[in-house]
């Protein structure tokens, strides 16, 4: 894969900007809202609901941003950004299928494991966003499927680009500098959601490198995504409080 990004004033701000929040901004504002989900869980009934719109809006909305960087860059094609068909089309669909087989097995695994009360790896640190109701569970598909999308085109489209044609860093300190944000973003799980965000950055930092294109990546984000979002809520012991 190469891509040769040739970024202009008004898209390299842009895409600094968006790059700055993401790192520095993001972290704590998801921490933040995160918590305040976690408060109002179990006492305001439409709390997740309004969560997960609220994070569907951004995601959205910083894919606008990734888009408008697109469009201010005469000299920035959207291959450069990896909008584009893979160069391996039967090495992808394989890895597909893959990954489709992982989610699916895993996701199966966890659910057994939940519906049994036995501890699941990484339950408890996204434990509010499990989904208790149809709407609800419409809803985290919906973020799951926003989620692979729009962060795979800002993480790996949008900040590999400026790390190559705005930063000139070779391609590969490229992925693992958007790595290093991706992990950022795991800040409200604590330090094994840092580690384990920034390692799922790598990886479909590498997917993306070898296949030249981001499909792979946000099939596979989206699978892992459902099946994380969709497993059943634990039902929780809630003491009422003493006088």
């Amino acid at each position: 894969m190469t891509i040769s990004p040739d970024f202009s004033a008004a898209s390299t701000a842009v895409t600094a900007v968006l790059a700055a929040y993401l790192l520095l901004g993001e972290p704590f504002v998801g921490r933040r809202v995160y918590g305040s989900l976690a408060r109002r869980r179990d006492t305001e009934p439409r709390a997740l609901v309004r969560y997960f719109g609220l994070t569907i809006t951004l995601w959205w909305a910083f894919a606008g941003l990734a888009v408008a960087a697109l469009l201010l860059s005469p000299g920035l094609d959207a291959a450069d950004l990896g909008i584009t068909a893979p160069e391996r089309p039967g090495y992808t669909v394989a890895l597909i299928c893959v990954f489709t087989a992982i989610a699916v097995a895993t996701g199966r695994n966890f659910r057994g494991l939940a519906e049994q009360g036995k501890n699941v790896p990484g339950l408890s640190s996204i434990e509010a966003m499990l989904p208790r109701t149809t709407e609800e569970r419409r809803l985290a598909v919906a973020l799951a499927v926003t989620d692979g999308i729009c962060a795979e085109l800002v993480y790996r489209g949008l900040l590999i680009a400026f790390g190559v044609g705005a930063l000139g860093l070779n391609l590969y300190l490229a992925v693992g500098l958007s790595a290093l944000v991706h992990a950022a973003a795991g800040f409200y799980q604590g330090r094994q959601g840092m580690a384990l965000f920034g390692l799922f950055g790598a990886v479909f930092g590498g997917l993306y490198v070898a296949t030249g294109s981001l499909l792979l990546p946000v099939v596979a984000h989206v699978a892992l995504s459902v099946r994380d979002l969709t497993l059943p809520a634990p039902d929780k012991l809630r003491a009422v409080p003493a006088a």
